[in-house]
């Protein structure tokens, strides 16, 4: 029975599971394009740019994202803005990773020798010059273990856009679990679905990481 429970359950959990997979893959792709300018904007010179980054960074890693999913799904509409349950989710799962991206690249563009920087000014380089050519790719280099832990926190993390009605992986676990009353049939293979995703983020992660450090060589 349990078994025939497990079989009926496996076909809209996986379906679900795309949704899932949207979202990380959409929001991370936002959030890396947000995070660059986050991240140079941390250490800029300017404490206008500077203080309005770390505002932004100090926020978002600093509150919820549940509290941030319903500011934006429930807070909004008070101010005439209603956005749908699958926007919401995207804009504040992006919104979210792109502080904790900045952070990382933050922390990856420190990382680079200040030596190599200074001799490359030496050189005539200009100060995008420099960035492009020694600056960002071995930020890249430095950023990627941490970066492959942010992504696998994001696949995690869509699980809360279950809260605002989206049928997401979680969302759809937790209908099966009411209509069957098997929460822990149902919730121990979504578990095991959630740990496929992270193994093979973790997986490819490590790849990347291999054929940069070769590319680097």
């Amino acid at each position: 029975m349990i078994l025939d429970l497990i079989c009926e359950s496996l076909p809209p959990l996986l379906a679900s599971s795309i949704l899932t997979i949207h979202l990380t893959c959409i929001s991370l792709a936002i959030g890396a394009f947000l995070s660059l300018p986050l991240g140079l904007g941390r250490l800029s010179k300017n404490r206008w740019i500077a203080g309005f980054c770390f505002a932004y960074v100090y926020y978002f890693r600093g509150t919820p994202l549940l509290v941030q999913i319903f500011l934006i799904y429930y807070g909004l509409p008070q101010i005439g803005l209603t956005l749908g349950a699958y926007m919401s989710a995207l804009i504040s799962l992006s919104l979210n990773t792109a502080a904790y991206t900045a952070e990382i690249i933050r922390g990856g563009i420190q990382a680079v020798a200040a030596g190599e920087i200074e001799s490359a000014h030496a050189m005539g380089m200009t100060r995008s010059q420099v960035l492009c050519r020694i600056i960002l790719p071995q930020m890249v280099g430095f950023a990627l273990p941490a970066y492959g832990n942010e992504i696998i926190l994001q696949i995690k993390a869509t699980s809360l856009a279950s809260t605002i009605t989206l049928m997401d992986l979680t969302g759809m676990a937790r209908t099966l679990a009411a209509e069957t009353y098997a929460p822990l049939e149902i919730f121990s293979v979504a578990g095991i679905i959630y740990l496929a995703m992270v193994i093979t983020t973790s997986k490819l992660v490590a790849w990347m990481e291999r054929r940069w450090t070769a590319y680097r060589r």
